[in-house]
């Protein structure tokens, strides 16, 4: 393969990748303002649970590693794919925070707002990748 084509296959990752930033952002902002306006309180189950802390545990590490050989190589979308990795960390504890602060003290509300604040990471990393695409391509 090229350098030409590796550059461009590199590109229509980065961008594949500040998509499904936007998608996941979007997805979230719904679910987190429906819970809002319905009062959905979150229902704790044990697979959920441990499914949380296992991505708390293994979520941080793999992101450390796929950034740090994105950043050897070269890869901007390794580089974003790292930070979508951090995401799903902050997802579950986000989800750790709502079903603690519900169980502990009656506040539903912790969940749907901390997936808000997650939203404007999510976009955030969605538009600096696409603008680092852009950039990189001129």
């Amino acid at each position: 393969m090229s350098e030409e084509e590796e550059e461009e296959l590199e590109k229509k990752a980065a961008r594949m990748i500040a998509v499904t930033f936007f998608i996941l952002g979007a997805y979230v902002l719904y679910e987190s303002a429906k819970k809002l306006i319905v009062h959905e309180v979150p229902l704790p189950s044990l697979f959920g649970i441990a499914i949380a802390f296992v991505s708390l545990i293994t979520m941080p590490v793999l992101f450390y590693f796929k950034y740090k050989i994105g950043k050897k190589i070269g890869s901007r979308s390794l580089v974003a794919d790292s930070k979508q990795t951090l995401a799903c960390m902050f997802l579950s504890a986000a989800l750790l925070i709502g079903l603690g602060l519900n169980y502990l003290s009656g506040i539903w509300q912790a969940d749907p707002i901390v997936g808000l604040v997650i939203v404007i990471f999510l976009f955030k990393e969605g538009y600096e990748t696409w603008k680092e695409e852009e950039v990189c391509s001129c």
